[in-house]
Formats: C-alpha cells, sequence, structure tokens
C-alpha cells in the first residue's frame, strides 16, 4: 500500500504468503528428447523466481516426472502448510502425478500454464521443441480429473514472460495471502453492542465457521488496566507523535489530546498483549466515569493502529474491522465508512465516519479536530477528518446472510472533488458513475450493514480472486 511520505507511520510486517511450487512432465520424453527436461527445469526455475518477486515464500519442490514423484511431492508439500499450491504445467503430464498434490495440500489449487516464448518459429521447431509449448494440452485432463475428484481448481494460461498472465497469477497469490490472514487471525471483540444495531450483531462462531481464526473477547477493564500503566513520559512522546502526522486544528484540547495519547499507547499494549490482528469495539459509559473516557478516547489510537496494519473499528463492527483488514492486505488500505449524504446535483454519494481512519490513504496531512460531543454517543475529545485519496477506490464489506454464511459486497468509483464536512469525521465523495439514489438502493438491497470499508484502487477483481478461495459469494453492485 503506497503511504503518503509526508506521514511518517510506521507498518506492521505481515506474514508473507507461503506458496507451494511443483513442475512436471511426461517422464517417458526424456530420453526421446535428451534437451527437453533441460529446457523446462529452467522454465521452472524461472517461474519460482517471478514467485517470489510476487512477494511469496516459495516451496520449491522441484520437477515431477512420475506418479511415485508427485505422491512424495505431495507429502512435502503437505508438511510445508501452504498457503497455495501451484502445479507449472511444463509439457504433457498425466493427471495422476497431481492430483494427490492438490488432495493431500490442504490449500487452494492453481494450474499454470506457460509456454516458452508468445509463439513457436513453426518452419523449425521440431517434436522435442513442440512438447516445450505443450503445457495447454494436459490443462482439460487436469481440469476433468479435479472436478470428478471434487477438489477445487482455477488455473492461468500464457507464457513466461506475458505481464498479462503474470497480472492473473499475481491476483490469486494476493488473494491466498489474505485467505491465510483471515484463517490465522487474531480479531479483538472489545467492549458491547452499540444498543439497537441489529445489523451489526455477529455470531462470533460464525466467524469461524466462515473464514477460521480466533475471536479474542475483551473488557474495557482490559484496556483500563493498561492505560492506567501508562507514563507521562509515553504521553508526551505520543502526543509529539500526533503532532508529526497530524495538522493540529485549534479547536483541540490540550488535555483532551493528552488523554487521548494516553489511550493510544495503552491500546498498543492491549494489541501486543493479545496478539491481535484487528479490534472492534464500543462502549457506552456513563456520567464521565473511566469507561465512557475511555471508549471517547479510542479515535487516535485505533487510526494509528489502522494505519500500522492492524485495522480498528468502532460501534462493535466485527465484520467491518475484517473487511478493513482484508482491504489492508490486498493494499488499498480501508477505511471504516458509513453513508454521509447524496449529493444529487453533483451526482455523488457523500460517504465517510467519525471515528477511526486508515490515515495511510488520505488525500493530504489528516487534521485532528476537537468535538464538545460525539453525536449519537457518550464523551467528548478528539476526531480525525480527511478526505480519502482521489482517483479509483472500492466500496467493500462482509455481508452476513440468514443462513449464516458471510458474503462480500464490493462496488468501484472514484474519489472526486466537491465541498466537504468540518465536524471531525472521514468525509470522501464518491461518483459511481450513476444516479447516486439509484446506486444506494441497490448498495442497500445487498444486505450490507451499513458499515464498510472503503479502499483506494479498484479491488473487484482481486476480490473475486479471494471469493473464489474462500468459497463465499461476491455481490458487485455496478451503475
Amino acid at each position: 500500500m503506497t503511504v503518503p511520505t509526508e506521514l511518517p507511520l510506521d507498518r506492521v510486517t505481515a506474514p508473507r504468503v507461503r506458496v507451494g511450487l511443483v513442475a512436471g512432465g511426461l517422464g517417458a520424453y526424456w530420453p526421446q528428447f535428451p534437451d527437453l527436461l533441460p529446457q523446462l527445469r529452467r522454465s521452472a526455475d524461472r517461474v519460482s523466481a517471478r514467485m517470489r518477486e510476487l512477494g511469496a515464500d516459495v516451496v520449491d519442490v522441484g520437477f515431477i516426472s512420475d506418479a511415485r514423484e508427485g505422491a512424495a511431492a505431495a507429502e512435502k508439500l503437505r508438511a510445508a502448510g501452504c498457503d497455495l499450491i501451484v502445479g507449472f504445467l511444463t509439457t504433457y503430464m498425466t493427471a495422476t502425478m497431481l492430483v494427490p498434490i492438490a488432495q493431500r495440500g490442504d490449500a487452494p489449487v492453481l494450474l499454470i500454464n506457460l509456454q516458452p516464448t508468445e509463439s513457436m518459429d513453426h518452419g523449425s521447431v521440431d517434436t522435442g521443441q513442440w512438447l516445450a509449448y505443450c503445457g495447454a494440452c494436459p490443462l482439460p485432463e487436469m481440469a476433468n480429473a479435479f472436478q470428478r475428484c471434487g477438489v477445487p481448481f482455477r488455473s492461468v494460461s500464457g507464457h513466461l514472460e506475458d505481464e498479462r498472465a503474470w497480472t492473473r497469477i499475481g491476483r490469486w497469490v494476493r488473494a491466498a495471502g489474505v485467505r491465510a490472514a483471515l484463517r490465522r487471525g487474531r480479531h479483538g471483540l472489545m467492549g458491547h453492542l452499540y444498543p439497537g444495531m441489529l445489523d451489526v450483531s455477529t455470531d462470533l462462531t460464525l466467524v469461524s465457521a466462515n473464514f477460521g481464526g480466533h475471536v479474542e473477547v475483551l473488557e474495557f477493564d482490559d484496556l483500563r488496566v493498561r492505560v492506567e500503566k501508562v507514563t507521562d513520559a509515553e504521553v508526551r512522546a505520543r502526543t509529539d507523535r500526533a503532532a508529526e502526522i497530524f495538522e493540529l486544528d485549534g479547536s483541540v484540547n490540550g488535555d483532551d489530546l493528552a488523554w487521548a495519547a494516553r489511550v493510544s499507547v495503552g491500546l498498543d499494549r492491549l494489541v501486543e498483549d493479545f496478539g491481535l490482528d484487528s479490534l472492534a469495539y464500543y462502549h457506552r459509559g456513563l456520567d464521565g466515569e473511566v469507561h465512557e473516557r475511555l471508549g471517547a478516547g479510542m479515535i487516535l489510537g485505533a487510526s494509528l493502529l489502522t494505519a500500522r496494519g492492524i485495522p480498528a473499528a468502532g460501534e462493535y463492527e466485527l465484520r467491518t474491522s475484517l473487511a478493513m483488514l482484508v482491504a489492508d492486505r490486498l493494499g488499498g488500505g480501508g477505511s471504516f465508512t458509513e453513508l454521509q449524504a447524496l449529493d444529487f446535483r453533483r451526482g455523488h454519494v457523500e460517504m465517510g465516519h467519525d471515528g477511526p481512519a486508515h490515515l495511510a490513504i488520505s488525500a493530504r496531512r489528516p487534521l485532528l479536530r476537537g468535538l464538545g460531543v460525539y453525536h449519537g454517543k457518550r464523551g467528548y475529545g478528539v476526531s480525525v477528518e480527511f478526505d480519502v485519496r482521489h482517483g479509483p477506490v472500492t466500496a467493500f464489506g462482509i455481508v452476513q446472510r440468514r443462513d449464516g454464511r458471510y458474503g462480500f459486497v464490493a462496488s468501484e468509483g472514484d474519489v472526486v472533488d466537491g465541498p466537504l464536512m468540518r465536524i471531525g469525521n472521514t468525509t470522501s465523495r464518491v461518483d459511481f458513475g450513476c444516479d447516486p439514489g439509484e446506486w444506494t438502493d441497490a448498495w442497500s438491497a445487498t444486505g450490507i450493514s451499513h458499515h464498510w470499508a472503503l479502499c483506494t484502487g479498484h479491488r473487484i477483481a482481486d476480490l473475486r480472486a479471494l471469493a473464489d478461495l474462500m468459497e463465499v459469494e461476491l455481490v458487485e453492485v455496478t451503475p
């Protein structure tokens, strides 16, 4: 993800996706055509190098020539715990060489058919040279066998230096990394449901059932005891850090900023102590007691966490914190968002939120504004105000269906210029290329809750790949 160079933001280093790679061809060819296997091995080495350029940790089990070698490779890949298994069809090979690998690997399977160049030199090619271009030949056989064995798969065909093919391969690699982040993730849920928000209510078992991962149930007292241990020196350091990152509006009260800084340091410790990859929270509180003050002091720290790659969402919105995690790992940031207004004069949908924001996708240096009151919430303090970077964006949310299944909802648009509110909210104008009222009706008809992630870039192609790997429905809202 591109972080504005003027913002000194720290990023959590996400675990790299582990890709298992096996290349193969029919061993009967090797004695017949002595130059063929060395050429195919060179192609396999090139594929391995390109995979690493995509940011993958490659578990390369080498070249297989028959079913026995395929079975041995299957055991190596199973033991490696891969996030994606790539079978490189260098030439013709039998389905029995790859089916065991797909069955035992416990990972999604991608078949790639990348011939050496765009086209053969047909006037001079001999049989051995032709066989190096024959990776397409076994692909229908593999597809038939995989389907009959009940093994999902996907494929990419092209040539070794075909950037269109590598763009598609990269999409599967990124999707596998996001799937792994969800399956291994530890997601904090702190406080209680915002009263009356039936759309936000989430059965915690369904998170594990649909995505895997673990939900750590937290109380605001878990935060309170950590905030109480924050030193004045740590508060000063965090306040100075905030002054580096944010423009401080004249409405910011020094005591409120110091409290937000104290809560921010405590939040960092909470995240570290529980090993959290995301956090959703809400607490109402009463009459200015400490829990109310904690709930009102979250925005600075939650925004800094989100910018680091640990998304934090208010209003107990667990599914949106997961959507923000997906968006972040796809490279688009992902800021806590809801509908704010429709501008029929300009044809724009205005969206954003009061509360935590993804600072790394701000159009400019974000602003901290002091608020005497949070609308609809108890407490007071400082809030983040910014506009998402102008250009292509994707609205992305996770919906829970009546039968408990999760689904993805996404729509691509563009953040454009126009007047914005100055009330301590993130606010962006999004042009979806249609009447804003019609878009809002179509978006709402998907069953999405009233929060989602707004991320930079057009991400639906990546989300299609992720939906395929996770076997969930993707609903695309288009003009």
